[in-house]
């Protein structure tokens, strides 16, 4: 075996040196077993592989987490005290990162206590067992979990195509390029000011990403149109909200996006669509994009409006808060402009 620095981290340098990771190519699943006692794990290793599960081995928990950011497993057992970090302090970062909160986490301790069971439900493990751990009992919970993360594994290919159909939206407009990457960024600095973290603000760098999604089922001529639209094209395109809401309700976020796609045409006053919702009845993320979409049509080529600059834009923003668009969110979005010089102070004025 190989240790590595890490006040006795048994690490690998690469998982074909690792003797507890079997490189074959099958879906038994990959386990890592976290424990600073190495006998232990190398049991519980042992007893893994004879159900057909390949492992690999840490003892400590800045090696676990190099670990999983190297290579994610399907399954983590995961002591509740290691020599560094907290075993419940690293079930709850993995479960706080979009790309590996779904990865099946059971806490491992000596201790039977109720607190420690509650702790752990807490930190967002999906099991818990003591010591001396009954293998009949890992082996149920092992392959239990191991299939309910195959069943979630099958969502990503659904958002994968969802992704994909508003790559497919930005690509029938070229005067749209890089708007919905534009959005994102936009949104997600607004929400990093309000206090979204973690799976909120993943959510609505979604939300903008995907507002467009249902102009997808929008009939192209209406899409390309040179010029204002009739009103009976007008509500047709309107159509686009709620298209988008069922395109993005299988993903896994789509009680929290949904409502972006739904409601980022809602107005402050309440004369926006669909819905005529008005002021914080607003979703709140479908109110942060409707305020970065509109900058970014006023600034970027459409086939409808003439391009106005930063100044201009940030300007009518203003004079459209409290009336389209939600004051506070204005202030934030304008002010984060300014302090990034995006925008020169004593030249605002309405073109």
């Amino acid at each position: 075996m190989q240790h590595f620095s890490g006040h006795g981290a048994l690490r690998y340098p690469d998982e074909a040196a690792n003797p507890y990771l079997d490189q074959s190519e099958d879906d038994t699943g990959y386990i890592l077993i976290v424990d600073d006692h190495i006998l232990i794990a190398e049991v519980l290793a042992s007893m893994l592989g004879e159900s057909g599960y390949r492992s690999a081995i840490a003892t400590n928990g800045q090696a676990a987490l190099e670990m999983v950011a190297r290579r994610r497993p399907d399954l983590i057992l995961l002591d509740m005290r290691l020599p560094d970090i907290g075993g419940l302090d690293i079930c709850a970062k993995l479960k706080q990162q979009e790309d590996t909160r779904l990865i099946p986490i059971i806490i491992v301790t000596a201790h039977a206590d109720r607190q420690a069971q509650l702790m752990s439900i807490a930190a967002g493990a999906e099991g818990y067992l003591q010591k001396p751990i009954d293998m009949q009992e890992l082996d149920l919970r092992v392959r239990t979990l191991l299939q309910v993360k195959r069943r979630n594994d099958t969502l990503e290919p659904a958002e994968n195509v969802i992704f994909a159909l508003a790559r497919t939206v930005e690509a029938r407009d070229a005067y749209t390029e890089g708007h919905v990457q534009r959005l994102a960024l936009y949104s997600v600095t607004i929400g990093e000011r309000l206090g979204f973290s973690g799976a909120e603000l993943t959510a609505l760098r979604y939300g903008a990403l995907l507002h467009d999604v249902g102009k997808i089922g929008i009939d192209e001529t209406i899409i390309r149109k040179d010029g204002p639209l009739t009103p009976a094209e007008y509500r047709v395109m309107q159509q686009h909200t709620l298209i988008g809401e069922r395109i993005v309700a299988p993903l896994r976020m789509a009680a929290k996006v949904g409502p972006i796609v739904r409601g980022h045409h809602e107005r402050w006053d309440g004369t926006g669509y669909p819905d005529g919702l008005a002021g914080e009845t607003i979703p709140l993320g479908a109110r942060i994009v409707a305020v970065v979409d509109a900058f970014d049509a006023m600034t970027t080529q459409r086939t409808y409006n003439q391009v106005i600059n930063y100044a201009e834009a940030a300007a009518r923003l203003e004079a459209g808060a409290g009336t389209a668009w939600d004051p506070e969110i204005v202030a934030i979005f304008v002010g984060w402009l300014t302090a990034h010089g995006m925008l020169p102070p004593l030249e605002r004025t309405v073109g």
